[in-house]
């Protein structure tokens, strides 16, 4: 699975990279998209929650990771895909309008 490419355009901007959100889970943290891929690997996002691509974190136990339609959700590390994931945004641009700014 890809990173949409609105995440890349996002990454390589200057807008915020972490903050508060206006919804669950209240915190993002975004990972640089050149460390996604790794990262994925890292946390065995495909083993344990397959048909997500995380792409950060709520800086407190929660992967942060898009669906393959590109819907944003949310989920425990711990337990990753064991529980049904937090829907958090219908799309990438969703997802920024919740950014507290």
């Amino acid at each position: 699975m890809k990173l949409p490419e609105e995440y890349d355009r996002y990454c390589a901007g200057n807008g915020p990279k972490q903050g508060g959100l206006a919804v669950q889970p209240l915190w993002f943290h975004l990972w640089p998209a050149e460390d996604v891929e790794q990262l994925n690997r890292d946390y065995h996002v495909a083993e344990f929650a397959p048909g997500f691509l995380g792409f950060g974190s709520n800086g407190g136990g929660e992967l942060l990771a898009f669906d393959a339609d590109g819907r944003v959700f949310t989920m425990p590390f711990v337990g990753l895909g064991k529980e049904h994931p937090w829907l958090v945004a219908g799309s990438w641009s969703g997802f920024v309008e919740k950014m507290e700014r």
